[in-house]
C-alpha cells in the first residue's frame, strides 16, 4: 500500500534512491513496494503508462514556432496579463536560487518564464521554455502536467518525474482557475534542479496563483460592470424578455418578463441556472448555422455588447407575444398626464434642482422605479442617497409598502446581522421578550434600502447573499425559514470595486447588489442648484418653526455658489438652517454666515462703523476707481460688470461690500431706469 498521509502532498529527497529502485521495477512490470511512492506519484506513472509515454524521453517536444507561440499569447492575453506583474517579479526573488517561474496555458504549453539566469539556461536543454509543452501525456509525471492533470497543488522531486531526462529537477506547481467558474486556465510552476530542493516552493506556487486569479477576478468585475452599465437601459421592457449574458454565454441578469416569455414559447430553459447558453461565448454569434445553437435561439434576438473594440457579453431579447388589449391598456397608460404627474410628486418632488448633471440621474431613477431590479446608489456623503432610494420606492409600484432603511456602518457585527435579520426570545444574552422582527423581514413586500453596504462586515455578507438569493430569513436563534420577497436598493460612498480587489467585499454580492447603480453628482458640480435649494430649505424652516419667511441678499448667493461643500447638500441645509435661526432680521447676508464658512472662504467682512478708510493704499484705489467706471460703463449689471473685471461674480459681491459701493451700485440703476 502507498503512502497517502496528508504530509505526502509534499515531496521528500530522502526517499529518492528508493522512489528510483520503484521505478525501474515498475518500468519492469512490477508494482511499486507498499509506501514507496506518494499515490499521486503512483496514479500518474500508471496514467503515462496506459497512455505509453517514453519513459526514456530526455526533454520535452521543441517549442512551436514564434508565430504560433504569438498567437497562443494572444488568446491567453487576460492570464498573461494578470500574471504580468508577478512574473516580472519573479526575476528579482529569484534571482540567485537557481530556480524559474513558468506559466502556462491549461493545456501545459509554456507561455512565459522568469528567474535565474542560470537555471534559464539549464531549462533549455530540456525546452522548459516558451513554447514546449510539458502536458503529462508528452512529458510524463512532472509538476505541470500532473498538477493540470488532477487540478490540484503538487511538488514531483527528482527520481518522482516518470521520464529519464527530467529526474534531475525538482518542481513544484498548482493550477490558475477562472474566478467565475472555476475552470483551469493554466498553471503556475516553479522548477530548479534537484539541488534547489526547497519545501517552501509549493506554497510559493499557491500564493501566486492566487494571487494572479485576484487580479483575474478584478479583470472579470470590470467586465461585468460594464456590460450591467451598458444593458440595464433595454432592461425595463414591459413585454420582451431580456437577458444579459457574460462573454462566456452565461446569464447573469434577466429582467422581469423574460421568464414569463421563454415559457409563453414553449422555450424550457432556467434562468436560475447558470447554464451557458451555446455559441453566445464566440468571438461573433454563430447564428443558425452554429453547431452548438440551441434550436430556440434566433440570431435576431442576439446583440453583441462591444466596448473598446471588444465584445465583453451578449444582450439576448426575446419578444414578448402580442396580448389581446395588451396594446390599448399601454397606450391609454402612456397618454394618461395623470400618472406623470402622480409619479413626480408622490416620488422624486423631493429631489431639488435642475441641473443637468442631477437631471440626468433623476431620469434614470424614474427609468428604475419601474422595474423591481437591485439598484445601486453612489456618491459622496450629504448628496442625497436616501432621497433617492425614497424616490425609486414611491414611484415604482411597490410605493404603497413598507420602505425600510438601515445604515451598515458603525455597527458590531453581531448587532448589524441582529438589526438585519432579527431574533427569536433567548437566541443570546439581552435579546429582546417575545423576539424582534428584522429589517429584512420588516421590508417583506416592499424595498430594503441599506445605507453604506460598503461597510457591511465581510462575515455577515454570505448570509445576506444567501437572502437576496433564497428569498428565505432564518430569525437567529430559528430553524424555520421565513419566505420573504423585497426590494433592494443600496448605497455606498466606497469604490465596491476596489473593495472586491481588496477582499473587503465578495465579488458575488457585488453582483447581487449592483444590477444597475445610479451616480449622484456632489453639489460642488451642480453650484447652479445652490439658489433653488436655499429657497427650499427657507421654506420648509419657515414652516416648521412657524417663523416668516426669510429674503436672501445675492451677494449671499454668491458666496454660497463659490463654497466646495465637502459635506454637499446636508451641509448646505444646516448652513441655512443656522443662519435662519441665529438671525433676527427679515433678510440673510454675509453677515449672518458661519464663522467656520467665512474662514473657509476667506472672506474680510467688516462690520459697521469698523470698515477701514476706503483706497487706503495706490493698488486699492486704482481698484477701486476701476470697479467703479465698470459698474458705471455696464450701467449696474453685475454680470456684465465681473466679466469685464475677469473675476467670480461672488468676488465681486465680496469687492462691493469691501469698498462701500452698493449706493454707487443703486445709483447707477436708478438712473439707468430713469433713461
Amino acid at each position: 500500500m502507498n503512502s497517502n498521509t496528508p504530509d505526502q502532498r509534499l515531496s521528500n529527497p530522502r526517499n529518492n534512491r528508493k522512489i528510483m529502485d520503484a521505478w525501474d521495477g515498475f518500468l519492469s512490470g512490477h508494482a511499486p513496494p507498499p509506501n514507496a511512492l506518494r499515490c499521486l506519484i503512483d496514479d500518474s506513472w500508471r496514467r503515462c503508462l496506459g497512455v505509453q509515454v517514453d519513459p526514456t524521453r530526455q526533454q520535452a517536444l521543441p517549442p512551436v514556432s514564434e508565430i504560433t507561440l504569438n498567437a497562443l499569447q494572444d488568446q491567453h492575453r487576460e492570464l498573461l496579463a494578470a500574471g504580468k506583474q508577478v512574473m516580472a517579479m519573479a526575476r528579482d526573488f529569484l534571482a540567485e536560487t537557481e530556480t524559474i517561474m513558468i506559466l502556462t496555458d491549461p493545456n501545459g504549453m509554456i507561455l512565459g518564464v522568469e528567474g535565474d539566469a542560470r537555471a534559464l539556461g539549464a531549462a533549455e536543454d530540456i525546452y522548459l521554455t516558451a513554447g514546449s509543452c510539458w502536458s503529462e501525456l508528452i512529458c510524463g509525471t512532472n509538476a505541470i502536467g500532473t498538477a493540470l492533470s488532477i487540478g490540484q497543488p503538487v511538488q514531483i522531486h527528482a527520481a518522482e518525474h516518470f521520464c529519464a531526462g527530467i529526474k534531475q529537477w525538482t518542481c513544484s506547481a498548482t493550477v490558475i482557475r477562472d474566478p467565475y467558474d472555476g475552470k483551469i486556465l493554466g498553471a503556475i510552476d516553479v522548477s530548479g534542479l534537484g539541488k534547489t530542493f526547497n519545501p517552501h516552493s509549493l506554497a510559493l506556487a499557491v500564493t501566486t496563483a492566487s494571487r494572479i486569479e485576484g487580479q483575474l477576478a478584478k479583470l472579470e468585475m470590470e467586465f461585468r460592470y460594464q456590460l450591467l452599465e451598458r444593458g440595464m437601459a433595454k432592461m425595463s421592457s414591459a413585454t420582451d424578455g431580456v437577458i444579459i449574458c457574460d462573454r462566456r454565454g452565461y446569464p447573469i441578469k434577466a429582467n422581469e418578463c423574460a421568464a414569463a416569455t421563454l415559457l409563453a414559447r414553449g422555450i424550457d430553459f432556467d434562468l436560475k441556472n447558470t447554464t451557458r447558453i451555446p455559441t453566445l461565448n464566440m468571438g461573433a454569434f454563430g447564428g443558425a448555422t452554429g453547431a452548438d445553437a440551441p434550436e430556440w435561439l434566433s440570431s435576431d434576438w442576439v446583440e453583441a455588447v462591444i466596448d473598446a473594440g471588444e465584445r465583453i457579453g451578449t444582450l439576448l431579447t426575446i419578444p414578448g407575444l402580442p396580448q389581446r388589449g395588451a396594446s390599448l391598456h399601454v397606450s391609454q397608460k402612456e397618454r394618461s398626464p395623470k400618472v406623470a404627474i402622480s409619479t413626480d410628486a408622490k416620488g422624486f418632488g423631493g429631489i431639488v434642482g435642475n441641473s443637468t448633471a442631477l437631471i440626468q440621474a433623476v431620469q434614470k431613477a424614474k427609468l428604475l422605479s419601474k422595474t423591481n431590479v437591485s439598484v445601486l446608489l453612489l456618491g459622496e456623503t450629504g448628496v442625497g442617497k436616501e432621497n433617492f432610494a425614497q424616490g425609486i420606492h414611491h414611484a415604482g409600484q411597490i410605493g404603497e409598502r413598507p420602505f425600510i432603511a438601515l445604515n451598515c456602518g458603525g455597527l458590531s457585527p453581531d448587532l448589524l446581522a441582529s438589526e438585519l435579520f432579527g431574533h427569536c426570545e433567548g437566541a443570546f444574552t439581552g435579546s429582546r421578550r417575545g423576539g424582534m422582527i428584522g429589517k429584512v423581514e420588516a421590508a417583506n413586500g416592499g424595498t430594503l434600502f441599506l445605507d453604506e453596504i460598503g461597510e457591511m462586515p465581510l462575515e455577515l455578507q454570505p448570509h445576506f447573499l444567501r437572502v437576496l438569493e433564497e428569498g428565505e430569513i432564518y430569525r437567529i436563534g430559528e430553524n424555520t425559514p421565513r419566505k420573504i420577497c423585497f426590494r433592494l436598493i443600496a448605497a455606498t460612498n466606497r469604490d465596491l470595486r476596489d473593495e472586491v480587489s481588496e477582499g473587503r467585499f465578495r465579488m458575488d454580492l457585488f453582483y447581487r447588489v449592483s444590477v444597475t447603480s445610479i451616480r449622484i453628482p456632489p453639489l460642488r458640480d451642480r453650484r447652479e442648484d445652490i439658489p433653488q435649494l436655499v429657497a427650499h430649505f427657507l421654506g420648509k424652516l419657515s414652516a416648521k418653526h412657524n417663523i416668516a419667511r426669510k429674503q436672501i441678499k445675492p451677494e449671499l448667493i454668491a458666496v454660497l455658489e463659490n463654497h466646495a461643500w465637502p459635506g454637499n447638500v446636508r451641509e448646505l441645509r444646516n448652513v441655512v438652517e443656522s443662519m435662519f435661526l441665529m438671525t433676527s432680521g427679515e433678510s440673510l447676508d454675509l453677515d449672518d454666515l458661519p464663522p467656520d464658512i467665512r474662514s473657509s472662504l476667506a472672506v474680510d467682512i467688516e462690520k459697521p462703523g469698523m470698515r477701514p478708510p476706503l483706497g487706503t493704499g495706490k493698488l486699492e484705489d486704482a481698484e477701486l476707481k476701476f470697479i467703479r467706471e465698470t459698474i458705471e460703463a455696464d450701467r449696474g449689471n453685475l454680470t456684465l460688470v465681473a466679466k469685464h473685471l475677469g473675476i467670480a461674480k461672488s468676488t465681486l459681491y465680496i469687492k462691493l461690500k469691501k469698498y462701500g459701493l452698493d449706493q454707487v451700485l443703486g445709483g447707477v440703476r436708478s438712473s439707468g431706469r430713469q433713461e
